[in-house]
């Protein structure tokens, strides 16, 4: 060929690739993993489809797991939002860490897995909610929500810099998110943070997703009127029911964080949805029991509305990655920073080691790598994540990192010696819900938790015969062996975590303590209400016989 050949064939062929790469998609210099991570906040497990759920529909996450694997397994280390977000970072428990409660300060220059990311080369992004302070770090590029963030119009630090947005929460971050996308040096692969304020409280949804739910009845759970008989006094000294707790902004009787930035289209449409709930509460207000039913029946709604504006969102960035060529080599990775209850015990939000907030969602879609449609049973964590996330990338784990990488299970292949038993530990007490401290340790069956502080209470739950948690135990002489056992194994895993003793005071904050009404829930008036609304269902039940 001559050189006048050759030369013009080289320049057709650089066409050709530049022109390929446009119709086509993109090409990519660095044949590493892109790393997708959408991160949700307070959904539970039992409100997604591929986890069995009854009460609504995710097509976009049940198609992540039908394409990719399903963990049923996966406990938090601290269930609440802010401390389970600082385990992530730092593959560390929250004694290590030092991130314990809300009211702690994180510690922003400790070693985190972004900060390791860009260190190799990696592209880094989080957009939402961060709820970690303002300070920002490890991400070439961050537009974080201001504290809890808001739904409508909420103001964001983007880079250090406060903007104003306007629009509904859930999409604004979906949108950032694929600017950022279209937009990032595409010669390096990326670790995109994707973290979503919803369906956190106070559940505000958008009217084209609470079309879906507005008329329908959800079912109530078997537990939902349970009276906290046969456990600790943790249980009933908390402040979190659907009966008691949930206030005028849950249930949309007043008007929610930020009216009055509004735009008036915002505002008719909220006035649209939610004016006949004020109808429906003067209907049901003398009546404790149609009451306490119609709350759920409005938190569920507003909820699941929530969780339907995610999801919707999710098939957006699955379809970018698709139009874009990148499917094939970016992990998705979706999860929650902790469960929820959805009306299981009478209650709303997450706190305890109670299954319905210890048990997370996980599901990881990594194409040519993980068998579609697989799921796996083994314990898993949140503590796990940060681990996993830098061997999907190649780069070496920290040694002082406590979890352990997932990718052997993501194979199909558990090791000899994972994990039989998992420590738990939550300390954000006395503050918001009244949950009590309390640690424990779970094995796949048992469950033993030790409420501790104003308190010094043991429970034992075999979720074999006690899925729901309504019988402990503990002083059960037929499990004695269990729970000698099993206290053989909370002080084996503390040694091996390095975690401190626990302080034991058994003076009650809720019955002894001077401010315990400024600072507690109306713990006598809820038995009292308790009793009536049994004496109600009695009478209800003579009628019925006759």
């Amino acid at each position: 060929m001559k050189l006048f050949d050759q030369l013009q064939f080289v320049v057709v062929l650089f066409f050709m690739v530049g022109f390929s790469s446009v119709l086509f998609g993109e090409t990519k210099t660095d044949p590493r993993p892109n790393i997708l991570f959408i991160f949700s906040d307070d959904h539970a497990s039992h409100a997604i489809g591929a986890y069995g759920s009854n009460r609504n529909e995710t097509p976009n996450m049940d198609r992540l797991a039908q394409e990719g694997m399903r963990f049923t397994n996966c406990c938090v280390t601290n269930s609440i939002c802010g401390p389970s977000r600082a385990v992530l970072q730092t593959g560390k428990y929250s004694h290590v860490n030092g991130y314990l409660t809300h009211s702690s300060q994180f510690n922003i220059d400790q070693p985190t897995f972004p900060k390791m990311f860009q260190k190799a080369g990696y592209q880094t992004a989080v957009v939402g909610k961060w709820h970690l302070g303002q300070t920002v770090k490890g991400y070439d590029y961050s537009e974080i929500l201001i504290g809890l963030g808001i739904y409508y119009n909420p103001p964001m630090i983007r880079n250090g810099k406060r903007v104003e947005h306007t629009g509904y929460v859930t999409e604004l971050i979906t949108d950032l998110s694929l600017e950022w996308l279209k937009n990032r040096d595409k010669s390096k692969p990326f670790l995109l943070m994707t973290q979503h304020r919803a369906p956190h409280r106070e559940w505000e949804p958008l009217p084209k997703y609470y079309e879906k739910y507005k008329d329908r009845e959800f079912p109530y759970p078997e537990t939902f009127d349970d009276d906290y008989r046969n456990r600790s006094r943790a249980a009933l000294e908390q402040d979190m029911t659907i009966a008691e707790t949930l206030n005028d902004k849950d249930l949309k009787l007043a008007p929610p964080d930020g009216w009055e930035k509004f735009t008036e289209q915002q505002k008719n449409e909220w006035h649209k949805m939610f004016d006949i709930r004020k109808t429906e509460f003067n209907t049901v207000k003398n009546d404790p029991i149609a009451l306490k039913r119609w709350k759920y029946q409005c938190f569920m709604k507003d909820y699941m509305s929530c969780v339907a504006g995610v999801d919707d969102n999710i098939g957006r960035m699955l379809k970018f990655l698709e139009d874009n060529n990148l499917a094939e080599n970016t992990i998705v990775i979706y999860t929650s920073d902790q469960g929820f209850y959805l009306g299981e015990h009478g209650w709303f939000d997450k706190r305890f080691m109670y299954e319905q907030s210890f048990k997370m969602p996980l599901i990881v879609r990594w194409q040519n790598r993980v068998q579609p449609g697989s799921v796996n049973n083994d314990i898993v964590s949140n503590i796990d994540f940060a681990e996993t996330l830098l061997d999907m990338a190649g780069i070496p784990v920290p040694d002082e990192m406590q979890g352990h990488s997932l990718i052997p299970l993501l194979d199909g292949k558990t090791p000899q010696d994972w994990r039989k038993s998992f420590y738990y530990h939550y300390y954000e007490y006395p503050t918001t819900h009244m949950v009590k401290k309390h640690e424990g340790v779970y094995d796949g069956r048992f469950k033993l938790i030790h409420f501790y502080d104003d308190i010094d209470e043991w429970e034992l739950f075999d979720l074999k015969n006690d899925s729901n948690e309504l019988r402990n135990i503990y002083s059960d002489k037929q499990y004695n062996n269990e729970v000698v056992r099993l206290q053989q194994e909370l002080e084996r895993l503390k040694t091996e975590l390095k975690v401190p003793p626990v302080e034991v005071n058994t003076k009650s904050v809720i019955f002894d303590a001077e401010e315990s009404k400024r600072i507690t829930p109306p713990i006598l008036q809820r038995l009292g209400l308790a009793e009536q609304m049994q004496k109600i269902v009695k009478q209800r039940e003579q009628i019925l016989k006759h």
